[in-house]
């Protein structure tokens, strides 16, 4: 059709330099020539509105400019927040990010980390639902894997880990500090894998302190922790206090006080466990542990990236939390 304009190649790049395609080409990715020489050609190209075939590119140099970001659940807003995060992250230093979310799935979470990798991404990021699934140990020979929250099996991957520990013993010594004995636990972690370090230790703190635990699984959707934190407060020995496992489903419980008439802290106080943006805006705000998720988006970009270019990987870098104090605790009703 007339008016149509032609794609730029490389070799119209090239007559417009009087270089040779070879030469153009490494210059555009920056190797073996000049940084006059690069500028040169780049300014050419641009000019031109020349753009790099990707999938060329791609079988040239054997990476794709892709980045898996696997989610446990994008119900959690915590990990929408990462994940949107780790998207800008990627970008600014010329990756892109591949985001999937596993639903809350195991099953599903694995079909998924095959699939990225058979899609040829150049890394992956996983915030694990099965953290001991031996799936991950055989990812990590073929692609860097990094994990955020749980180490992951095997030897061959490396992340930014939570120290559950602390982040538990902060939420449950306030707690106990305040006065509260009996304690419930919304966790979102399926029966099908309870070996979560978080659930672990917020049982064996509870032991240490000698609280009366009832750990009750739920999803992050709100209408699931509503119904789950429903049960626990109408229940005639209902909790003094609550923790939640993630801020999302924390505001169930939020929900679900409203529902029954009981007021926060008056009637029932409640931990989350992310400091979402959202949690501060509560009536009242929500006392919850923080992670400094600006912090672990620029450390898994670094991590990843460094293995994507084959640098050295093998890092675990543990985060450490702190309580940001809200309204929602108080001295249990007597």
């Amino acid at each position: 059709m007339s008016g149509t304009r032609k794609r730029a190649t490389i070799r119209d790049v090239a007559e417009a330099t009087d270089l040779s395609i070879s030469t153009v080409s490494y210059a555009l990715r920056g190797l073996q020539t000049s940084k006059k020489t690069q500028e040169r050609v780049r300014r050419a190209a641009e000019e031109l509105g020349y753009e790099a075939d990707p999938i060329a590119r791609a079988l040239s140099s054997g990476k794709t400019g892709l980045v898996g970001v696997l989610c446990g659940s994008l119900e959690d807003l915590w990990q929408q927040a990462f994940a949107a995060g780790m998207g800008r992250a990627l970008l600014a230093r010329e990756h892109h990010a591949l985001i999937m979310d596993a639903a809350g799935d195991p099953d599903r979470e694995a079909a998924l980390a095959r699939k990225l990798r058979d899609q040829r991404v150049d890394g992956l990021v996983v915030c694990p639902l099965d953290p001991a699934a031996g799936l991950w140990a055989q990812l990590a020979e073929t692609l860097p894997v990094v994990t955020v929250g749980d180490a992951l099996a095997g030897g061959g991957t490396c992340g930014v880990l939570f120290d559950n520990r602390s982040g538990v013993r902060l939420a449950l010594e306030h707690l106990h500090t305040l006065g509260h004995r009996r304690v419930a636990v919304l966790t979102s972690t399926p029966e099908s894998t309870p070996d979560r370090p978080s659930d672990r230790r917020t049982a064996s703190e509870a032991a240490r302190l000698g609280l009366a635990l009832t750990v009750v699984p739920t999803s992050h959707a709100l209408p699931s922790a509503t119904e789950a934190a429903h049960r626990i407060l109408e229940s005639p020995d209902r909790p003094t206090a609550v923790l939640c496992l993630s801020d999302s489903i924390a505001y169930g419980v939020y929900a679900a006080a409203a529902g029954l008439g009981l007021r926060i802290p008056r009637d029932v106080s409640v931990v989350g466990y992310d400091n979402h943006p959202v949690s501060a805006l509560l009536t009242p705000p929500l006392t919850t542990v923080d992670w400094d998720l600006d912090r672990i988006i620029s450390a898994v970009t670094d991590l990843i990236l460094a293995g994507v270019e084959d640098e050295h990987f093998h890092r675990r870098i543990t985060q450490r939390p702190s309580l940001r104090g809200g309204g929602s605790t108080g001295r249990p009703p007597r």
